[in-house]
């Protein structure tokens, strides 16, 4: 008989008088485990990170981790029980989960009410004490501003329309920087918010957050770009600093208006941006006081170890900043669900604990609005990874406030943070809204602890990221900075914390994080929602014919050539690694490609698929990104996940069984399940290579209008012969045989053609399955969520009537702009409307390009975008 298990060798307790441990190991179905004395077998096989009853537990009664509950028996529970609800049993069965699986769960999650303060009870707490000073090198930009750790030049897209110009300045300029050791590096600031035709619920949001990156202190100057007609733009936001008194002529900026074609926009550019880097030549790093260190605290990919080692180890760093007179701030506000009375038990007073429960349970009405619960949080790779359920995920979440440390104070989203101490910010649970409002409210630090193995960084502010786990750090090595593992390896807390606290000083003072080096980030500000009341949402989305409006009569003459488009597209699976995804995508086109082969590489970088409601807008978008994987543009199509997501790969593989696609025709890579960066980047080259010869397989050509799908958008204002020119471009594709994809709102443009369709005939992102014309429906009014819809139709290209400043292009299909106006820009075609050729000369644009014998003016200037919709329901969790 072999000898039984030490208890501590393979599970840990949260705290001594829990009846529950998490396990240490994967432990096997009938282990023997022997914990003082007392020795107990589990009964089914219990994954690294899932939890194990410790002693009998009768039905009804509590189980308890930290001493605190998160769930109740459905049953008697014998010692050895492998703990699972519901959720995690569904998780295990997505991802094929090879072991025996229990038939039912045995516990159920704790049943959460809102959390009363009992002002007579309340104590407050005690800060803790200061102690002799330490000190880093940073840049003094004054009181208002603050110190900062790094001295970025900031290039912000004000709105979601100039993103991809913003991103063209940073890269083109990016060299001139790097000549300058002073200045560590141009940036540009991108977003997916105010960019739609009427202004949005988050605009004070949105404003609040811009404001706060202006003036951050580890901006050294800003160029905050606009086409001046968007809802949010420049003159709005001047506005808002200047009533809010943000210390704006502290900033070296600049607010530039896009009037003009690209090449004199990046001329512009650069003569601002030279006239920067010889003011800030001289500057220099200088000692301050780590009292001036304000670190925002948050963690992504958690797993049921973030409470046990990342989090206290993230807490215990904050705890010594704090003593020094310092800064740190905590967020992600349905992460505390289920945690108020361990947030309460050392708290400033009365006022600031009824402020935090009054923001959590806003929080609740704001996602009940849209017929959903902040307390479905936990995403897939959370629940994988042992995190059941949102009361669990709360009380290790809380952990990065050591008990020691008050509370001091709690702000709203990007709020900045005017007083040294201990701060809660309101925010979403999604990694990147949050973080950005941290850096708002003037974070020049941050720690982000994570067990799966989260590799996102912010651009002007670096990012230290802490692994739980040593046998995960040893896998992401290059992306993580810190292995909180060592302290489930025996390493003291206390001097595994010290060790963290210098390093944090040394990145502080210039030394660069593992995310600088892999030189990758991602912005995302808390996104807009729709609702703004209670409504009972409707339980799925409403069905649409896909029967198109009939054809009319004629002919038009037909081209024979093969079209240029044989797409390598990399498809990430979720916002986090959009990014990486891109860099490949990047590196894979500035190699030479073989005559015949990939055209081309593209990745669609997005911000979904994690932090998000599902439901209805979960349907959106993975029939969305299916319909891409499958577009006719796509030559072959692998998917890139994180690895912690609630859209994950399974997932997908389930997706595409369920959509008639087999999975086994897509390549699947993992940014942490592959050992990072550049590991993933190898073996998503080779998949390509290795299928090479496949490239042609199902390719189809374009031999007249007949065979061409194209989506027709009239994003803006259309004026009476503007709708007839566009009316008339329909009838003579559809009456050519071709598929016409309009998006809404197309039936006000085709008001005088009888067959026009009078409602949606297809969904967003639907694909075209009959020729003919079709209406897509579009939740919003943002181009470039209007866009993405139309690309997942499955049109060749897409042409957008542009009345005033142009648009970004889809990255996958050919999108050309042309206008009516007399306005500069970067058009593919400037259209006289009244001339009798007009429709003549639309259609030639089309035919030349779906033919390769041009391309879009967008493709060649790098200007593309690309964004889902959450539809009317989605909302941030």
């Amino acid at each position: 008989m072999a000898k039984p298990l030490r208890f501590e060798d393979v599970a840990r307790l949260p705290k001594s008088d829990d009846n529950c441990a998490i396990a240490l190991q994967d432990l096997e179905a009938g282990s023997a485990i022997d914990r003082k004395g007392f020795v107990f077998s589990t009964d089914f096989h219990v994954p690294e990170g899932h939890r194990l009853a410790t002693g009998a537990v009768r039905r009804g009664q509590p189980l308890l981790s930290w001493g605190l509950p998160f769930g109740h028996a459905e049953r008697d529970i014998a010692p050895g029980s492998y703990l699972c609800n519901e959720g995690v049993l569904s998780e295990l069965r997505l991802r094929g989960w090879s072991r025996p699986l229990p038939p039912a769960p045995n516990f159920s999650d704790l049943r959460l009410f809102p959390y009363e303060v009992d002002g007579s009870k309340l104590r407050p707490g005690r800060q803790v004490s200061a102690v002799q000073p330490m000190f880093f090198r940073g840049f003094d930009r004054g009181d208002r501003r603050g110190v900062g750790t790094r001295n970025a030049i900031v290039i912000l897209a004000t709105s979601s329309r100039t993103a991809s110009v913003a991103n063209r300045i940073a890269e083109r300029l990016r060299d001139a920087a790097a000549a300058v050791p002073a200045v560590d590096g141009i940036v540009a600031v991108t977003h997916t918010e105010g960019g739609s035709e009427t202004r949005p619920n988050n605009e004070e949001i949105v404003l609040r957050t811009l404001a706060g990156f202006i003036v951050h202190p580890n901006v050294g100057a800003v160029m905050a770009l606009d086409y001046g007609v968007e809802p949010i733009n420049n003159s709005l936001l001047q506005d808002f600093m200047r009533r809010h008194d943000y210390p704006l002529e502290a900033t070296p900026h600049h607010f530039l208006s896009i009037d003009s074609d690209l090449d004199k926009i990046l001329r512009e550019a650069h003569r601002r941006v030279s006239g920067w880097l010889k003011s800030l030549e001289g500057q220099s790093r200088s000692p301050q006081p780590v009292s001036r260190l304000k670190l925002a605290l948050q963690c992504g990919g958690s797993d049921a170890f973030s409470g046990i080692s990342g989090n206290p180890l993230a807490g215990q760093v904050a705890r010594q900043l704090i003593a020094q007179g310092g800064t740190a701030n905590l967020a992600e506000t349905d992460e505390l669900i289920g945690a108020e009375s361990y947030l309460l038990s050392n708290v400033r007073g009365l006022e600031t604990a009824r402020r935090l429960i009054e923001k959590i349970e806003r929080f609740k009405e704001r996602v009940a609005w849209h017929g959903s619960s902040a307390e479905g949080n936990p995403s897939g790779g959370n629940r994988f990874r042992g995190l059941y359920n949102i009361t669990l995920k709360s009380i290790g979440a809380a952990l990065k406030r050591d008990p020691e440390v008050r509370l001091d104070y709690v702000i709203d989203y990007a709020e900045r943070m005017s007083q040294a101490g201990f701060y809660f910010m309101d925010s979403p649970g999604n990694d990147l809204e949050s973080v950005a409002g941290q850096v708002a409210a003037g974070a020049n630090l941050i720690f982000f602890t994570t067990g799966n193995g989260s590799i996102t960084n912010f651009p002007f502010v670096p990012t230290i990221k802490i692994m739980n786990t040593t046998r995960r750090y040893r896998l992401l090595s290059h992306e993580m900075d810190i292995n909180a593992g060592a302290f489930l390896d025996g390493e003291p807390m206390e001097t595994l914390s010290r060790r963290t606290f210098q390093s944090a000083i040394d990145v502080a003072s210039g030394e660069s994080s593992c995310g600088e080096k892999a030189g990758h980030s991602q912005v995302s500000i808390w996104r807009d929602w729709r609702q703004t009341e209670f409504r009972a949402p409707r339980e799925a989305e409403p069905t649409f014919t896909g029967i198109p409006a009939a054809r009319l009569a004629g002919k038009i003459r037909k081209s024979s050539q093969l079209p240029s488009e044989r797409v390598g597209l990399i498809l990430p699976t979720s916002l986090c690694s959009g990014q990486v995804a891109q860099m490949i995508a990047d590196r894979l086109n500035r190699q030479p490609r073989e005559e015949g082969g990939i055209s081309r590489y593209a990745a669609l970088v997005h911000t979904e698929g994690c932090g998000v409601s599902a439901g209805i807008t979960e349907s959106l978008y993975s029939r969305t990104l299916i319909n891409y994987l499958r577009h006719p543009n796509t030559a072959l199509a692998l998917l890139l996940e994180h690895g912690c997501e609630k859209t994950h790969n399974a997932y997908f593989r389930q997706k595409l069984a369920e959509a008639g696609q087999d999975p086994a025709r897509f390549g699947f890579a993992s940014i942490q399940l592959d050992g990072g960066i550049a590991r993933v980047a190898e073996k998503v080259q080779d998949w390509f290579e290795s299928r090479k010869d496949r490239v042609g397989q199902g390719f189809r050509r374009v031999e007249g209008l007949d065979t061409l799908s194209v989506g027709l958008a009239t994003p803006g204002q259309v004026d009476r012969r503007g709708a007839e020119v566009v009316a008339e471009l329909a009838r003579r594709l559809t009456d050519s045989g071709a598929t016409i994809v309009l998006a809404e709102p197309g039936p006000d443009v085709l008001a005088d053609w009888a067959d026009r369709p009078r409602q949606p005939t297809l969904g967003y992102g639907e694909k075209a399955g009959t020729a003919g014309l079709h209406l897509m429906d579009s939740p919003t009014r943002d181009w470039s969520e209007i866009l993405s819809g139309l690309g997942a139709t499955g049109v060749h290209l897409i042409l957008a009537r542009c009345p005033g400043h142009p648009l970004n292009a889809n990255p996958l299909v050919p999108t050309l702009l042309y206008t009516p106006s007399d306005r500069p820009g970067d058009w593919d075609l400037v259209l006289d409307e009244t001339a009798g050729n007009a429709v003549d000369r639309l259609v030639r644009l089309i035919l030349r390009t779906a033919t390769g014998e041009i391309a879009p003016k967008s493709y060649q200037l790098g200007l593309i975008g690309f964004q889902i919709t959450r539809g009317r329901w989605g909302v941030s969790l």
